[in-house]
């Protein structure tokens, strides 16, 4: 029998979905504890509650009940309480975007999420790590990262990510460029970009291939600039990330694969990993390879 904590995020905890595939996956044998998280910091609680447990107590699978920033919280707590936990992760997406779910083809069909995380074999995957943030999706910075920071929750909720561009499209006279100076494995670049993707995961904003080529399990994490473009391509760099940005961005983009990264800007540079918000003006980044055991379907 399988013992499994699914952290679920109280938002969602409403759904009839969820509560039905709650029920269905019990009834199939398998023991499901169902912690709802209420505060802001209850995931965190919960993660370093379930792999500090004695040994034989932990549960076998922990499952982040909604968007990549309920993942982020509970990894990153629970690696923060115990690295070498023998718990696998897994996820029932449940956020606007699921852009880790995307990116990795998971389900989100609540019933088939909580299926896989149950019988699902995992698999150990990387995760990144900046100064001492971890994220296991994408990090992402420059201006645009704070105007998709501060989009209107609603309008998340109805439009999904497109959401990204109207807001972006409306307040294009703040996207102002930051600059910084970027150092990685046989990687140098320094000047103004409009945005920066770091990703272990392929896929953020809603969707968009930011870091396409991006493997969870090969080692590397990937980095994505976008330099500042010409006053009147701005818009037309918006349009483009949510189109195809794999066509329309080849020869703009700068893209380079990495195993560690500093960047340094004069000013604090604000990002969002998995959806947390953090700022600093120095950034060492690294990936740990395999640091989590990730029921992946794959």
């Amino acid at each position: 029998m399988h013992r499994m904590h699914l952290i679920l995020n109280g938002k969602s905890s409403q759904r009839e979905d969820v509560r039905a595939a709650v029920e269905r996956v019990r009834g199939q044998g398998t023991e499901l504890e169902v912690r709802v998280t209420y505060d802001a910091g209850d995931a965190a609680l919960f993660a370093r509650d379930a792999v500090c447990r004695e040994t034989g107590e932990q549960p076998d699978v922990i499952v982040a009940g909604g968007g990549d920033g309920t993942l982020n919280q509970v990894v990153a707590a629970a690696l923060s309480a115990n690295a070498a936990t023998s718990c696998a992760f897994a996820l029932l997406p449940l956020g606007t975007a699921n852009d880790f779910a995307a990116g990795l083809d998971l389900p989100v069909d609540p019933y088939a999420a909580l299926a896989l995380a149950a019988s699902g074999t995992p698999r150990k995957i990387d995760v990144g790590r900046i100064n001492d943030r971890v994220f296991v999706n994408v990090a992402s910075g420059g201006t645009v990262t704070r105007i998709t920071r501060e989009t209107d929750p609603r309008a998340k909720r109805l439009l999904g990510g497109v959401a990204y561009l109207v807001a972006g499209a409306s307040r294009i006279g703040e996207l102002t460029p930051s600059r910084a100076s970027f150092s990685a494995d046989g990687f140098n670049w320094e000047g103004q970009f409009l945005a920066m993707a770091i990703g272990n995961g392929r896929m953020a904003g809603g969707g968009v291939p930011l870091c396409a080529e991006a493997k969870v399990d090969d080692g590397r994490l990937d980095l994505t600039l976008f330099p500042q473009p010409e006053a009147d391509d701005v818009l037309s760099l918006l349009s483009s990330l949510l189109r195809e940005p794999d066509d329309n961005l080849q020869g703009y983009a700068r893209r380079t694969t990495f195993t560690s990264l500093r960047v340094e800007a004069e000013e604090e540079l604000s990002l969002n990993l998995d959806g947390e918000p953090m700022s600093a003006s120095r950034l060492d980044v690294k990936v740990e390879p395999g640091a989590l055991r990730f029921v992946t379907g794959a």
